[in-house]
């Protein structure tokens, strides 16, 4: 049986809030639909109730998920959690993947939902919100959003798209197309992803070293710490390259090769 794009709403006698309902709804969905992309596992478990920041596991390859859902089209912006627990774990490599789902709220239905994966996560993708003030209850709590435009397009795979599931096999294909990213350092990472974003929107298949260094100022504001940007973007290149992302044409001109379907 393929992916069901209705959310289940017998749950919904139990609960008065709209936001309840849309939450066990989505979860409960995504634990009869959502199956692994890292292996050929075709269903995934849900964690314990009050799990942070992990909603499912992979029983075979324990690869973990967390589900983000919302009822308006996605955008720039998706609101994540506290803005320590992300940075920290980017830098600490332990993101879960993210499934981003966008629902219907009159037809209680699927609409979208992308995938990042965990590898795909960058400090520049992350927006530290302003504190709670004194106020709140949590005062001085720091949150953060997602930046879904500073992650390339490579790295947000379709599940579905406008009510359309993608076959499980282009998903998964996808997903090993960027895998390698998982072996670099969380900083060189974000220098890689951050390239492959600037790259990518050029709007060029076929583009010349000095179209990237015409990003230079870019790249710098997303790396203020870095004064040899153009060393930086040279050797980003070489790294896409090897990932099997560009292929070098000679005479300082790269070739995108698309992930993208």
């Amino acid at each position: 049986m393929g992916i069901q794009l209705v959310l289940p709403t017998g749950h919904f006698v139990n609960y008065k809030s709209l936001s309840q309902r849309a939450r066990v709804a989505t979860e409960t969905w995504g634990s009869d639909n959502f199956y692994c992309p890292n292996c050929a596992e075709n269903r995934l478990d849900c964690t314990p109730p009050n799990t942070p920041t992990v909603d499912y596991v992979c029983r075979k390859c324990k690869s973990a998920f967390q589900l983000k859902s919302q009822g308006s089209p996605l955008s720039f912006r998706i609101v994540d959690a506290a803005y320590g627990s992300m940075r920290d774990a980017i830098r600490s490599n332990r993101t879960p993947n993210l499934f981003i789902m966008h629902y219907d709220r009159k037809e209680w239905s699927v609409s979208n939902v992308i995938l990042v994966p965990n590898f795909a996560f960058s400090m520049s993708a992350i927006e530290k919100r302003k504190a709670l003030g004194p106020e709140a209850r949590r005062a001085g709590w720091v949150g953060c959003n997602i930046l879904l435009g500073r992650i390339p397009a490579d790295a947000k795979i379709p599940i579905i798209t406008e009510g359309c599931a993608i076959n499980s096999s282009e998903v998964r294909k996808q997903y090993a197309r960027l895998r390698p990213l998982e072996g670099l350092t969380s900083e060189d990472r974000g220098w890689t992803l951050d390239v492959l974003n600037e790259v990518r929107r050029l709007g060029m298949s076929d583009f010349a070293l000095s179209d990237v260094y015409a990003l230079e100022t870019s790249l710098g504001e997303l790396h203020p710490h870095n004064r040899h940007v153009r060393d930086k973007i040279r050797q980003q290149l070489q790294v896409l390259r090897d990932l099997g992302l560009l292929m070098f044409l000679g005479r300082g001109h790269y070739r995108l090769i698309s992930t993208i379907h």
